[in-house]
């Protein structure tokens, strides 16, 4: 293992022993000392630290605090030392609604997502977690968006994405949007087959395809 990598796991490690001042002076000197790019440490630290957070928590082995004190944990590394480090985008590319689905309560992979499209350039309104079909449909009316995002974590709220679309299309705003879906359980088969205009595998990949999405790349 390479210093390199040593750096990124010790911050995933001292992140999973919900350390926060221990795991954010990781992440400064790693920014300013090792000039390692911020958005590796939300790939190879962060994200896969909070993905096993995720998964022990659908085991049992974590309880809902600390799902909740991990999700500080991120927004506070977020916002306090990798947003200021990550250039943004001078010229605005659109709007974006996101979301996660009614009934999941995970909003990790959104926020990443959000930030990433944010940084690009994209105007995001950010709806939370557990939005109804019925708030994601009073989203596109209010704020006219270019895209809606929908994330699930979970096999069983995937179905909400489906009634979301579903709802778009009885709110006749279906053909004014672009739908990209993603989230830990979603497949590029899935989203083809509930309707949607595309799938993110990550957030780099959906920053990318949500500009092919309007014509931008």
């Amino acid at each position: 293992m390479s210093d390199h990598e040593k750096i990124l796991n010790q911050i995933k490690e001292s992140f999973l022993s919900f350390d926060f001042d221990g795991t954010k002076e990781l992440v400064r000197k790693a920014l300013e000392e090792d000039k390692i790019d911020p958005i590796e440490i939300i790939e190879k630290s962060l994200r896969p630290a909070m993905e096993i957070v995720g998964d022990k928590f659908e085991k049992g082995e974590f309880f809902l605090s600390e799902l909740v004190v991990a999700g500080d944990l991120f927004k506070e590394i977020m916002d306090e030392l990798i947003k200021p480090k990550l250039k943004k985008a001078e010229k605005e590319l659109g709007t974006i609604v996101i979301g996660t689905v009614r009934g999941d309560l995970h909003d990790i992979g959104k926020n990443i997502v959000a930030t990433m499209l944010e940084v690009a350039g994209f105007k995001v309104i950010d709806l939370g977690v557990d939005v109804s079909p019925e708030a994601f449909v009073e989203a596109v009316k209010k704020y006219n968006p270019d895209i809606v995002g929908m994330s699930a974590l979970l096999t069983t709220t995937m179905i909400e994405m489906e009634n979301v679309i579903k709802e778009l299309e009885k709110a006749g705003v279906r053909d004014k949007v672009k739908v990209i879906v993603g989230g830990a359980a979603v497949t590029d088969e899935f989203a083809k087959k509930i309707g949607a205009d595309a799938y993110g595998k990550d957030a780099v990949e959906a920053v990318e395809i949500c500009k092919k999405l309007l014509g931008l790349n």
